[in-house]
């Protein structure tokens, strides 16, 4: 049966199980530790009213299965001397996302990559230090890659982060 096929890792790491049904505690955890990922395992289990065994074998089953990817900062990009930031839109050679993928990886300031449909293959998130780092990036970093046949870059104005805040 379908439903019972290993999908593909988000990071092309390899087959993972099919994630588990989430039930509303798992989802109010889940937003708990969106707006605060460094919350206590002791603050997490009273406002879902769990134990703190409950809420820590939870939470590890949610990175187990893959929900929770890891925790981290967000971070302001132009008060961390990333002031210029860019979607660049790029058409590639058909049946080379994997490839192109780990490139992209490993370009600096490069923050979100995703594959698309459209009138483009992948859409490309990057911070730099100014318009200078940005023009290097996609002229001699992204157009070096055999297999974009094409770039467009949309200058950010402004942005603002719709994750929870904590």
């Amino acid at each position: 049966m379908a439903s019972e096929q290993m999908a593909e890792s988000p990071d092309g790491s390899g087959p993972q199980p099919p994630a588990r049904p989430l039930d509303p505690i798992d989802l109010d955890i889940l937003q708990m530790l969106q707006a605060d990922g460094r919350a206590s395992i002791r603050s997490v289990a009273e406002r879902v009213h769990v134990s703190r065994a409950n809420a820590y074998a939870r939470i590890n089953r949610l990175i187990e299965d893959g929900v929770i990817r890891g925790f981290g900062a967000r971070v302001n990009h132009e008060r961390a001397g990333q002031g210029t930031s860019a979607y660049i839109t790029l058409k590639i050679v058909q049946n080379s996302w994997r490839t192109v993928r780990e490139q992209l990886r490993q370009l600096p300031g490069a923050s979100h990559i995703a594959l698309v449909g459209g009138d483009f293959d992948v859409l490309l998130l990057v911070h730099t230090s100014d318009n200078r780092a940005l023009r290097e990036l996609v002229l001699t970093r992204l157009q070096a890659i055999p297999e974009v046949l094409s770039t467009r870059t949309l200058l950010v104005f402004e942005e603002e982060d719709l994750e929870p805040q904590g």
